[in-house]
């Protein structure tokens, strides 16, 4: 029964980052728990082993430009950032495994700049004024293009052509619905992996079956969040 994998890399990251926190920006880590994990489904709950058909990793290549931070007009070279440095390196590192393929999209040329939650939170209510903003208070708003694009096209392809009899897909938004629902009518088993995050109550019914295989994760570490740079899908 052959199954494949798929894996929305900007999902995969934050649950990761959630599991394990100190190894936040370890590329080698996180892309070898990406096989891993990727791997413990091939072995059903009753024991049943399954072939692999492919592991597919979508994600975007990072933000690379230089944009000036408009609270202190100080030019921050994004491409030499951490978050940068990581996303090149957990790519490059897909790339050499065995039985994966990366899927790249892209970023949107246009960025603005936005506050975290709590920083907006404290304008509105008035405990902050915008002259005591300081230049960590805001970040880049990057969104991704063409990622759940490539989701949908592959998980047609895969049911459509019948290459395979499972498909995993690791993810927890609702934007997989209408490619699930074709894949299903096909007779394939779709299992989602929200890797042990809440998902809405309407998605269970579009699914086959849902089964989380890493650790569930520990207590959010805000220090962690707010330093991580933020990616918004699209």
């Amino acid at each position: 029964m052959p199954t494949a994998v798929l894996i929305d890399g900007g999902y995969f990251i934050k649950r990761f980052r959630r599991i394990e926190p100190e190894n936040a920006y370890n590329a080698s880590r996180a892309a070898d728990q990406a096989h891993r994990w990727a791997l413990a489904h091939l072995r059903s709950p009753t024991g049943e082993a399954r072939d692999l058909y492919r592991i597919f990793f979508y994600d975007c290549p990072p933000l690379l430009k230089r944009m000036h931070n408009p609270i202190s007009g100080e030019c921050v070279d994004y491409a030499r950032s951490p978050e940068a440095l990581f996303r090149r390196e957990l790519h490059e590192k897909l790339r050499q495994m065995r039985k994966v393929a990366l899927r790249l999209g892209h970023l949107t040329d246009f960025n603005t700049w936005s506050a975290s939650p709590g920083v907006l939170d404290d304008l509105l209510k008035g405990r902050r004024r915008f002259a005591d903003l300081a230049a960590e208070d805001v970040h880049p708003v990057i969104r991704q293009k063409g990622v759940d694009m490539r989701i949908g096209i592959d998980i047609s392809s895969l049911a459509l052509k019948r290459q395979v009899r499972q498909i995993v897909l690791m993810a927890g938004d609702a934007d997989f619905v209408p490619a699930a629902k074709l894949a299903r009518r096909e007779g394939v088993d779709f299992v989602l992996d929200p890797m042990w995050s809440a998902i809405p109550q309407g998605l269970v019914e579009h699914i086959d079956g849902m089964r989380s295989v890493c650790p569930r994760p520990q207590k959010k570490d805000r220090t962690l969040a707010n330093a991580a740079l933020g990616i918004a899908g699209g």
